[in-house]
């Protein structure tokens, strides 16, 4: 039985707001979280992810009583990431209505987070965000690439991008993985934003590399940069920001074509 590709919108939080940016940088305005995600559910997305992207200390109220504005209005499993450094963080966000919680920074930090996560909630709530970028200053014990005569290894990143790790992302995924991750979010610092289509060399090295489900993130501007990046990794899912907030293509509309690309795709929940 061939399992179906999950199509994912991203709620990228700022302030109470949803907002979207250009290789992690350059942020506007894309609306209201609660209605857009009550809009996704309705439209028939697999999954929700809400980033919090401000994730500071001020903020964590505020985003614990948004977490359970949005968790009222959907119907579908739902992650919540940003801020997250502890095990009462990660009960915060579950008790108020998420079915899954993101690490990104913290689990760089402090990598047993991740395993204490799992034994207390369970390997299947545990999304180990990762965020990755070229570094064409080669380095022993990386994963070397070659693109256009160039060579180069992809770095992760922490902070909202903003701080390099000296990380290879392969061995952080590998290692991630044993320590209890359920799921890899990862993100392409690279295509963020340019709505030019996933990272997929860095994509198609992850989910060769990782047992758990993988999704895509980071460049989506068309359906067909779905089709490509399902095609050409394998991945399990893809999440996209842009082509929902603004419009471009509601999740319906994504998924009908989708389909007739033979991806397989869940339709059934689809408010027709």
């Amino acid at each position: 039985m061939t399992l179906t590709k999950r199509i994912i919108p991203c709620l990228d939080v700022k302030n109470g707001r949803v907002v979207k940016g250009l290789n992690f940088e350059s942020i506007k305005d894309a609306g209201d979280p609660v209605e857009l995600a009550a809009k996704y559910s309705n439209e028939g997305a697999d999954e929700l992810v809400f980033l919090d992207i401000t994730a500071s200390n001020e903020q964590r109220e505020t985003i614990k009583e948004l977490v359970r504005k949005v968790a009222s209005v959907i119907n579908i499993p739902f992650t919540v990431g940003g801020g997250v450094k502890s095990i009462d963080d990660a009960r915060n966000i579950l008790l108020n209505g998420a079915d899954k919680v993101g690490i990104n920074t913290s689990a760089i930090k402090n990598s047993p987070l991740i395993t204490e996560l799992m034994t207390l909630f369970g390997r299947q709530c545990v999304v180990v965000a990762i965020d990755a970028k070229r570094n064409y200053m080669i380095k022993e014990n990386v994963n070397v690439f070659s693109e256009e005569n160039k060579e180069f290894w992809f770095e992760v990143f922490i902070y909202g991008g903003k701080e390099g790790t000296g990380i290879d992302v392969i061995n952080w995924a590998k290692e991630a993985e044993k320590l209890g991750a359920g799921e890899i979010l990862l993100t392409s610092i690279d295509a963020d934003g340019t709505k030019n289509g996933y990272d997929v060399l860095l994509t198609k090295s992850i989910v060769e590399n990782a047992s758990i489900p993988v999704i895509a993130s980071g460049g989506c501007g068309k359906p067909d940069d779905m089709v490509e990046i399902f095609e050409k990794s394998n991945v399990d899912a893809a999440l996209a920001a842009s082509i929902f907030h603004y419009e471009t293509h509601g999740v319906k509309g994504v998924k009908s074509f989708l389909k007739e690309k033979k991806i397989p795709v869940r339709l059934s929940l689809i408010n027709l």
